[in-house]
């Protein structure tokens, strides 16, 4: 059976940092904006729904279970709107808080969370503790999601665990500060690449206390081309993933395939 594109929208934005109603709110409008735009799925940045740069404390006190009232609130907004969302929140659990990003459907059923595994400087170690799961997917609308947050994605090994494991998008939630333009204008880029898969990396474009963030939020495919880039502003940004481009590329050109894991051990010492 042949696969129909998946079409996606990309909010570079949030709400104002520490203000659950403010992003909610925003996120409801966004989710309509998406369904109008034929949009089945809808990826915010990093912390999307609290703010990233809030220091510890505040994290804790906003920090909830991945099954509490924020996720019931993002699930109503997705089963409002039919469009699947990608947000990022604090997740209490087990006694630690963790960086996460979660992924309904457009019924509001929740299919993954995963908990960021490579923290940056001490903004990450000062008020999360890591997570411990490398690959996490779920499946929608036919193709193959996998989901990493910000850092993630600037460790090679992080992307091709996902490219081994079948991921056709991988979608990374960002929260990346000036002047790291090179990540997104570069690296992930080259991560696409050399991974033959599509990539979209959502980011931030406003200032959170001392952090200016980047914002060149993009969605790359398998080739290594840009299907959508954004500016350093806000921005709403919708395209299409092509359901064969994977397969295409892999073709042209046998990265995968040519590897030799044989050689490979002395990097996992």
């Amino acid at each position: 059976m042949t696969r129909a594109p998946l079409r996606v929208a990309l909010d570079q934005g949030t709400g104002r940092s520490g203000d659950v109603a403010d992003a909610l709110g925003r996120l409801a409008d966004r989710a309509a904006r998406a369904a109008g735009a034929g949009a089945r799925l809808l990826v915010g940045p990093e912390m999307s729904l609290t703010g990233y740069g809030l220091g510890a404390d505040a994290v804790a006190r906003l920090a909830e279970p991945a099954d509490g009232p924020l996720a019931d609130a993002v699930a109503r907004i997705a089963a409002d709107t039919g469009v699947a969302l990608v947000y990022g929140f604090p997740e209490r659990a087990d006694g630690a808080v963790y960086n996460t990003v979660q992924l309904v459907d457009g019924t509001g059923t929740r299919l993954a969370a995963y908990r960021k595994t490579h923290l940056f400087g001490d903004l990450d170690r000062g008020a999360f503790a890591p997570g411990a799961d490398p690959v996490v997917q779920a499946d929608l609308d036919g193709f193959r999601l996998g989901l990493l947050i910000c850092y993630d994605v600037e460790f090679p090994e992080a992307v091709r665990a996902h490219a081994l494991a079948g991921t056709e998008l991988l979608v990374v939630p960002t929260a990346l500060m000036l002047p790291f333009t090179e990540v997104p204008t570069r690296v992930v880029p080259v991560r696409a690449l050399e991974n033959q898969l599509h990539l979209a990396y959502v980011n931030r474009c406003d200032t959170e206390g001392d952090l200016a963030y980047a914002g060149l939020s993009v969605l790359v495919a398998p080739d290594g081309s840009e299907t959508l880039r954004a500016g350093s502003g806000e921005e709403f940004l919708v395209g299409d993933i092509a359901p064969d481009a994977v397969d295409r590329a892999r073709r042209v050109q046998s990265y995968l395939a040519d590897r030799r894991p044989d050689l490979y051990r002395a990097l996992t010492a």
